[in-house]
């Protein structure tokens, strides 16, 4: 699976692969349940190549957090997203100690957590 063709789709939960284009927008697909559905063209998409982290230096692409994450965790899981701000913190902390606190949310890291676990639970692996 390569992170290029994962989407996140503003309004619906969870991470989405993109299928083709179509003529009245998007076809996506869900990562966990496997249903297509169409994106219309004027919705928010997020292609997971296009979003960054604020660090005290240069900022990161999310394939370098995913790849953090995977190889602090051995390839695990992560706590769960909706766990206390303190292990989310904590584990993000771990992965990626140069973060900014001060523009990295408890929010954006719960975010980046959970699209991390589900594309685990996807079968994802950075070294690919």
């Amino acid at each position: 699976m390569e992170l290029k063709e994962i989407l996140a789709v503003a309004g619906q939960p969870g991470l989405w692969r993109f299928v083709a284009q179509g003529t009245r927008g998007v076809i996506v697909e869900s990562l966990t349940e496997g249903r297509r559905m169409v994106v219309p063209a004027n919705a928010r998409v997020s292609g997971m190549t296009d979003i960054t982290v604020f660090t005290t230096g240069e900022d990161r692409p999310l394939s370098e957090i995913f790849a953090a994450l995977f190889a602090a965790l051995d390839g695990a899981p992560s706590v769960g997203h909706k766990e206390p701000e303190s292990a989310i913190t904590a584990a993000f902390a771990a992965a990626v100690p140069d973060y900014d606190p001060d523009r990295v949310h408890t929010s954006d890291m719960r975010k980046i957590i959970q699209w991390y676990n589900l594309l685990v639970a996807a079968g994802y692996n950075p070294a690919e």
